[in-house]
């Protein structure tokens, strides 16, 4: 039924589709040569990206000051500039709500004591005072301090940013 030049035809199709893909591959490696793999031989494509390990972070971060240290110099005028990152939901004049509670007196202030504001049960739980300890470790990571907190702000890393914004709040209170 078949003719005998049909399949040999397409036999060698076949072989010379194979035979491209080969030498594609050959060709690709030759001119893509990463020397063994994983970065691994002489010829290794790409870089190294050093990470530092755990055990350095934490010896880093216990040779930085302390948040008592951070406090005792923060600079007031430093936090006003890092409070424009709560200005979209919080207000500092006393009984001015808006998203989020007004900021007026609130360290030391009892947490959930601002009438009228809908608090979640998960700011109560954690803490009974916004002493300038709760508070660092709020600004720090609110979900993380309280979870299951309305409040959706991802956090300040910088310690010394926390300690400016404590002492600048301290100074709206009476």
């Amino acid at each position: 039924m078949f003719d005998t030049m049909t399949l040999t035809k397409a036999l060698g199709a076949g072989c010379g589709t194979l035979l491209v893909f080969l030498l594609g591959n050959f060709t690709a490696d030759m001119l893509f040569e990463t020397g063994g793999g994983h970065g691994e031989g002489d010829h290794a494509a790409g870089y190294v990206i050093e990470v530092a390990s755990d055990e350095g972070a934490a010896s880093e971060a216990e040779e930085g000051p302390t948040f008592e240290e951070l406090l005792a110099s923060a600079d007031v005028g430093k936090g006003a500039k890092v409070f424009g990152k709560c200005k979209a939901c919080h207000k500092v004049e006393d009984g001015a709500n808006a998203t989020g509670p007004f900021l007026y007196g609130i360290v030391n202030r009892a947490v959930g004591a601002v009438d009228g504001f809908g608090y979640s049960g998960a700011l109560v739980a954690v803490a009974e005072t916004w002493t300038p300890e709760n508070l660092d470790h709020f600004l720090e990571n609110p979900k993380g301090f309280a979870p299951g907190t309305k409040m959706s702000f991802a956090g300040l890393k910088k310690p010394a940013d926390r300690a400016n914004l404590i002492a600048y709040l301290d100074t709206l209170g009476d």
